[in-house]
């Protein structure tokens, strides 16, 4: 009898014991599943409010500039202030040719830069890890610079030796291109696998095959979208232009100043006309659209080239 109440005590006791960790399991459990919500809802608050104000920016931007667009806006040159006539012909391609002119300087120059921090500072003693920490301090200071003072540089460099130019608003953009584009590479080159590098050398390629036709194609995406933040952040600067490049009323003719679409907002902001109001509405619109058109196309881009070098592994190994 003894025995078997020991038995039955011996039990309830484990009985008692198993009721109370399945209770403070299931306690736990429930505070798990309350944290969780609560930083969902938290994140899903937090992005919410980061797209208010951009929402409402785009909303206006479009509501404001969509009354302004026609084809003699888009193509013509600008009339006298408050006509209400003309258009921004000019500084729609002086905007492009300045961009495209900072990005032909800033991706080859940023991507390499990119590279050799990435693949061959780390590799090549204490002075080449001494340099590419000086590189990329030097890089996130010139992220954080004031554009006009950018600007500055390029009017003391280029201006006062060659004059206002399509080239002097490409080497001050391209200042504030480049830091970009070596960050964004740099980090992106670094997140492909060691072991795509090391079955390339166990092949016999030689490095810089590996890094131009492997690890590069590898991190392609991100590094197009490097170069596109990059791209997004010059198209809008206004103070390096004004230090660089003037602005004028005429088309691009090969030398002398141009017109690009930031100066020319800045310029119709200031004045006091109803019309030029109209017009620098629009004028943002148009600038909206051409970062927005050069976004989606490399992305578009890049998603293809990926596709492709997807279709030719896959169709490799079917031959196999």
């Amino acid at each position: 009898m003894n025995n078997n109440n020991d038995a039955a005590r011996a039990s309830g006791g484990f009985a008692r014991e198993r009721h109370e960790i399945r209770q403070m399991m299931l306690r736990q459990s429930f505070k798990r599943k309350i944290l969780d919500k609560s930083v969902t809802i938290l994140t899903v608050a937090s992005v919410l409010a980061a797209l208010v104000p951009l929402g409402s920016i785009l909303v206006e931007v479009v509501k404001n500039g969509s009354m302004a667009l026609s084809i003699e806006f888009l193509t013509e040159t600008p009339d006298k202030m408050g006509s209400g006539e003309g258009g921004i012909g000019p500084s729609i391609q002086g905007t492009l040719i300045v961009v495209g002119a900072a990005s032909l300087i800033s991706a080859p120059v940023g991507v390499s830069g990119g590279i050799y921090l990435a693949e061959f500072s780390s590799s090549r003693g204490r002075i080449h890890n001494k340099f590419a920490n000086t590189v990329r301090f030097f890089s996130d200071v010139m992220t954080g610079l004031p554009s006009i003072v950018i600007g500055i540089v390029g009017y003391v460099v280029i201006v006062l030796t060659f004059g206002f130019s399509v080239l002097a608003g490409a080497f001050a953009l391209s200042l504030i291109m480049i830091p970009i584009v070596v960050r964004v590479t740099e980090e992106t080159i670094k997140l492909v696998p060691d072991s795509i590098r090391e079955a390339g050398h166990a092949l016999g390629i030689p490095k810089w095959k590996i890094i131009l036709f492997i690890v590069l194609k590898t991190s392609m995406s991100g590094v197009l979208t490097g170069i596109v933040l990059g791209i997004s952040r010059i198209t809008g600067e206004t103070a390096p232009l004004i230090m660089t490049i003037l602005g004028t009323s005429l088309f691009f003719s090969g030398s002398g100043p141009v017109d690009a679409l930031p100066l020319r907002i800045w310029r119709l902001a200031s004045q006091p006309y109803a019309s030029a109001t109209s017009f620098g509405w629009g004028a943002a619109l148009v600038l909206i659209m051409i970062v927005l058109a050069l976004s989606v196309g490399l992305r578009v881009l890049a998603y293809y080239r990926s596709t492709d070098a997807s279709s030719r592994r896959s169709g490799t190994k079917t031959i196999r």
